[in-house]
């Protein structure tokens, strides 16, 4: 770790970078990409899978910024649910004292993380102004027919004391806490899925190549086919405080009346503590005080609905609703609404997340407040992060804490480590995984700027009919050049196809290359600018510092992705040990495409190796293994 303080450097930019907003997606003239990441249950700080599929969805972020894109990348919170109501009755507060104290805490782990957020985004599903659309969303489901009230055998978490959606029953247990799930009676709300059966299985036509292939086979299968479809209406009611209040009145006369827009949202009282214990009812039950409303139709005494909606109804919608979240006069701005381009979440949502957010589309879709039918556009799933081959659990005492791991090694290390592991889908080992290692590299990489003159030189003059190279210059191509056009045209070809780890491994062979030029190799300044650039996508502050260092001002993040000289990335060349008699005697670089009696020619002619084979008089006899090796045989 030798002259690399990661502290020195996260306290040094990460302040720049806020002050410039490097991140705001705010110009029209330029193509815009739109990147969501599955948001986070604020259940405390941010742990190891945070950590995994953060950098993942920054990495492309960071990726398009460089290719010039307009890039909106949202952050938010999905605030509602179960484990903020009990902490809540734990600590005898309110629900919303946990839920916003660890957005908070959330949101600094975030930044200092250096996830290129544009934080004029954020929204919190907990939020009046977020979950008044929420109703409002709800009432017209309601109006068409899409939301209803039925007595029906129901899924009964005994633990939370809640009724669950059967997407929410995994192995006959709750999938969120494990309790073993028993069947009810009862009369609850349902959000009618079946109706858009045959499109959710027709329209994965648009998906197919886009989203993970295990993905769609597991969204066939749980939706099934004609005639007894396995997809069953969702159910969305919940006998529990800590949600979306559900925005209907009970009159005897009437009947069941949706409360009028201009009087939402329906805001929650302020229940706490014991007050909220789950009692088979919805504590909201127990607050006459707002139970006990006029009809809104006829103004007789009525009941509010006591139940509270489904968080995961909260998430079906939020992703229209970033690109404008201040916006007051419907649920998201039609003049900003837009298809997500890319997606990233865990495959544990294959059947809930994913599938309630495509039903709510193809229905927006037909109210006419969207133009397309398929949320996100492309999406990519994220392995978990185990140890030693085990989920990590605070039960088991083998959690791995995201917050001691960046102190010990820095933002960067974790980072590069999370990203270099393995294939994004695949799981991640942490017992496998060498932040140390990750420390090292981005010391040696950092010091390559001690080769390079502090101040960007003057151009090299320009060669007739010679190409233009990565930092404006203009000449001969060496060795340096050509290595680095080749390994920019691959990292850029792995990036795009989403071999992440791949590309940091290119990435590595661009530093050695780098590393063992010659300081006067003019090549070397574009080579250590394109390796900063690149960096910036994994290691934001020690790709901030080397940008720096060579003498350019803050920004590296938008500097622009390298140029690539495609006849130099398509000249593939390879490093030809030259042998007499199995002892290396000289080293040359050729075509990787050359033949073996070209290469012959060429060794033979070395004068590092004229001195071991006499005057030539006796032809020697030759080993070749064409473009690696020649091993010329003199008798002895």
């Amino acid at each position: 770790m030798t002259g690399y303080d990661f502290r020195a450097l996260q306290e040094r930019w990460l302040p720049v970078w806020e002050s410039l907003g490097l991140f705001a997606a705010h110009d029209p003239a330029r193509e815009r990409r739109y990147l969501v990441d599955m948001f986070a249950y604020p259940s405390g700080d941010l742990h190891m899978g945070h950590a995994e599929a953060y950098a993942i969805g920054d990495v492309i972020a960071r990726y398009w910024v460089q290719c010039g894109f307009d890039v909106l990348h949202p952050v938010g919170w999905d605030s509602f649910g179960l484990p903020a109501e009990n902490a809540a009755i734990r600590r005898d507060q309110h629900p919303a004292d946990w839920t916003y104290a660890n957005i908070a805490t959330q949101a600094e782990s975030f930044r200092r993380y250096a996830v290129s957020f544009d934080w004029a985004t954020r929204l919190h599903t907990s939020d009046p102004s977020y979950y008044r659309w929420t109703q409002w969303l709800f009432l017209r489901f309601f109006e068409r027919g899409l939301a209803y009230r039925a007595r029906a055998a129901v899924n009964w978490c005994p633990a939370d004391r809640t009724v669950l959606a059967n997407e929410q029953v995994v192995g006959g247990r709750c999938e969120r806490c494990g309790s073993e799930v028993s069947t009810r009676e009862l009369t609850q709300w349902f959000l009618r899925t079946t109706a858009y059966a045959d499109r959710l299985l027709a329209d994965m036509s648009q998906l197919e190549g886009h989203w993970p292939a295990h993905i769609l086979t597991m969204q066939r299968n749980w939706i099934g086919h004609p005639p007894d479809y396995h997809l069953r209406d969702w159910l969305i009611s919940r006998q529990r405080f800590w949600g979306c209040p559900i925005p209907i009145v009970h009159c005897d006369s009437c009947g069941e009346v949706g409360v009028p827009d201009d009087e939402l949202p329906v805001r929650l009282p302020d229940l706490r503590g014991a007050a909220l214990a789950p009692k088979d009812v919805s504590p909201l039950a127990a607050a006459t005080d707002w139970v006990s409303v006029p009809c809104p139709k006829c103004g007789a005494p009525a009941r509010r609905d006591t139940d509270t909606i489904d968080t995961f109804v909260d998430s079906s919608w939020y992703f229209l609703r970033y690109p404008n979240p201040a916006y007051d006069q419907g649920p998201f701005d039609p003049a900003a609404v837009r298809q997500v381009d890319q997606y990233f979440g865990g495959p544990e949502h294959a059947v809930l997340h994913l599938l309630y957010a495509r039903f709510f589309t193809k229905v927006l879709y037909d109210l006419g407040l969207v133009d397309f039918t398929e949320p996100f556009r492309a999406l990519t799933t994220q392995g978990h992060v185990i140890l030693n081959g085990a989920a990590m659990s605070k039960s088991k005492g083998n959690m791995v804490d995201l917050g001691e791991q960046i102190s010990k090694y820095g933002v960067d290390a974790v980072r590069l480590a999370m990203v270099f592991a393995g294939p994004p889908e695949e799981d991640i080992d942490w017992a496998d995984i060498s932040p140390g290692g990750s420390v090292r590299f981005l010391s040696r990489t950092l010091s390559l700027t001690t080769r390079v003159p502090a101040a960007p030189a003057a151009p090299a003059p320009a060669t007739p009919g010679g190409p233009t190279f990565v930092g404006g210059g203009r000449g001969e191509p060496t060795e340096l050049r050509r290595t680095t056009h080749r390994l920019l045209r691959a990292i850029t070809d792995l990036i795009e196809a989403r071999r992440l780890n791949v590309a940091v491994a290119r990435l590595m062979e661009l530093v050695t290359a780098a590393r063992e030029a010659p300081a006067d190799d003019p090549a070397l300044r574009e080579t250590v600018e394109a390796i900063a650039i690149v960096l910036s996508l994994f290691a934001p502050y020690t790709a901030e510092e080397m940008w720096s260092r060579l003498g350019h001002p803050p920004g590296v993040a938008k500097a622009g992705w390298p140029t690539i000289d495609s006849a130099l990335a398509a000249q593939r060349t390879a490093v030809c040990a030259v042998q007499v008699n199995g002892k290396v005697r000289d080293r040359l670089t050729v075509p990787a495409d050359i033949t073996d009696a070209d290469l012959t020619a060429l060794a033979l002619a070395s004068p590092a190796v004229a001195t071991y084979i006499g005057d030539g008089t006796a032809p020697p006899r030759t080993i070749v293994r064409a473009p690696k090796l020649v091993n010329i045989v003199m008798p002895t």
